[in-house]
């Protein structure tokens, strides 16, 4: 798989976002060809933490949330940590963005926590996903179907959406993206 030409980018907070979920997707995109672009709330390096407790490494970031745009992006990634994904749900940067890859029919992928962004960002509603385990209610209220999995792919609505449960699944969440940008959407 190829994928020369797709920029992707990922949202974080600068602090509390799960190491691995940052840096494993960002590394199998790059793998595959893809440029990441990493946008996070201040123009700063991202400290990243290991089961949301322990310290992890320092990411840097390429721009920020109230910068960033979807125009020039073939999918957008959200990590978890639950602290990341707490103070991404309430950030309206993260949210416009969010809504803007979704209304371009754009792959929007979340892991772990991530899924909080797409019930406060209102794409979570008759979609097919997972998360990680305590956010089945919330999901459900917001109108999901949860399921138990390690990775969804849920092609029904608008645009496709790519969901995970927790680290342990991430070679399956970033095969899904990967698969999702090699088989289609735009070249962007």
């Amino acid at each position: 798989m190829s994928l020369d030409g797709r920029n992707v980018l990922i949202l974080t907070t600068n602090y509390g976002t799960e190491q691995d979920e940052l840096t494993k997707p960002a590394a199998a995109l790059r793998e595959a060809g893809a440029h990441v672009t990493i946008a996070a709330q201040k123009d700063e390096a991202v400290r990243t933490v290991v089961s949301d407790r322990g310290p992890g490494a320092l990411v840097p970031s390429d721009t920020t949330l109230a910068k960033a745009t979807a125009d020039g992006f073939a999918a957008v990634v959200v990590p978890g940590g639950t602290v990341n994904a707490d103070r991404l749900r309430t950030d309206a940067d993260a949210r416009r963005l969010l809504s803007a890859f979704a209304e371009a029919g754009k792959p929007v992928a979340a892991i772990c926590h991530g899924p909080w962004l797409l019930v406060e960002s209102g794409l979570a509603d008759a979609r097919a996903l997972t998360s990680y385990p305590s956010l089945r209610s919330d999901l459900e209220n917001a109108g999901a179907t949860w399921l138990d999995q390690e990775v969804v792919v849920d092609t029904s609505g608008r645009h496709p959406l790519i969901t995970s449960r927790r680290p342990g699944d991430l070679d399956a969440f970033a095969s899904a993206i990967v698969d999702a940008l090699d088989t289609g959407g735009d070249r962007e």
